[in-house]
């Protein structure tokens, strides 16, 4: 894990809601783009010290370049305390999150730093590691900062999140053919 200015290597995450196929849109009439969320253990004090330093860095510069000298009095910050936010998911609980995005697929690792073909080896609740960039952004109303994600490395399964898959065995055996008639 290391920081170099706004962009973090993070330590060990769990991968949450990835969306690392085909990129997505979350709303209607939005660009759809690559995802995830990310989830880092609050014992992990390096790599939220690197992603705290990073957003940090981000807003000095944002004041005199983007936001018009001024601090926002209603900033979004991308590290959200997942005890806070989502109190009713266990998975969130002794983590804090961030939701990073990509319009470009971000460059997807296996633990042997090889290209992953199969992109389904990489899902949420798989653990890994990110390399992940804040920036500012200003919009009408909505300033913040903003996380951009440039690669991702898968170090080890874990137990699926959400939905899961299913077997051919979940199709029973029964012999009601009267629907091909």
């Amino acid at each position: 894990m290391s920081r170099k200015g706004t962009q973090v290597t993070t330590g060990k995450i769990r991968m949450s809601y990835v969306v690392l196929d085909k990129p997505r849109a979350v709303a209607e009439g939005q660009e759809p783009k690559f995802s995830m969320s990310i989830l880092i253990s609050k014992s992990d004090k390096k790599t939220l010290k690197d992603v705290k330093d990073a957003i940090e860095e981000v807003k000095k510069a944002a004041v005199k370049d983007k936001w018009g000298g001024k601090m926002p009095a209603n900033l979004r910050i991308p590290l959200r305390d997942g005890d806070e936010e989502r109190p009713d998911d266990e998975v969130y609980a002794g983590h804090y999150f961030i939701n990073a995005n990509a319009k470009t697929r971000p460059l997807i690792l296996d633990y042997d730093k090889q290209e992953v073909m199969d992109l389904s080896e990489v899902y949420s609740g798989c653990y890994g590691k990110v390399v992940i960039n804040f920036y500012a952004y200003a919009a009408p109303g909505n300033k913040g900062v903003g996380c951009g994600l440039l690669g991702v490395q898968k170090l080890a399964d874990g137990e699926p999140l959400g939905g899961s898959r299913i077997t051919a065995d979940a199709f029973d055996d029964d012999e009601d053919t009267s629907f091909l008639d």
